[in-house]
């Protein structure tokens, strides 16, 4: 008996935890001095209702908090937002420039290769934890020195 109610509870806890899939988790790595960073990720809902983004968790900072820019008078400000929404059936993709989580008050700097663990608090209850790779800031962002133009 006992052995099928933990598959029950097994069974049950797959069926829930596949409802988020956490794709291309990755953190910015940091120079020494630098006390921030941020994490960012895509969020996929395979569930038929609404769900949101709640809380991150890190042992990496002092501080985790849910972020989002603004272009506010020709500014581009950063602000907490409470929550994150993932639409039934959708995904939200959290990425430089948008939806973000913020690592505030680094412990040690983040170094590219290592990776940052994540609790993730969802608004149906439940949590994921993730390993996010660390990564350098200017991956992608990269210019060819023969494409500019120079004026002189």
């Amino acid at each position: 008996m006992k052995k099928i109610t933990l598959f029950v509870l097994l069974s049950i806890s797959a069926i829930f935890a596949s409802d988020l899939k956490i794709e291309d988790a990755y953190v910015r790595a940091t120079p020494p001095g630098l006390q921030n960073s941020a994490a960012f990720m895509t969020i996929k809902n395979s569930s038929d209702e609404n769900i949101a983004l709640l809380k991150a968790k890190s042992n990496v900072s002092k501080v985790v908090e849910l972020h989002t820019h603004q272009m506010k008078n020709g500014i581009m400000k950063m602000y907490q937002v409470p929550k994150i929404d993932i639409a039934a059936k959708g995904e939200t993709t959290l990425k430089p420039g948008g939806f973000h989580i913020m690592l505030i008050g680094l412990k040690h700097p983040l170094k590219v290769g290592e990776n940052v663990d994540l609790t993730l608090e969802f608004s149906n209850g439940k949590s994921q934890k993730v390993s996010a790779k660390i990564k350098t800031v200017m991956g992608g962002m990269k210019m060819k020195h023969h494409n500019m133009q120079h004026k002189n």
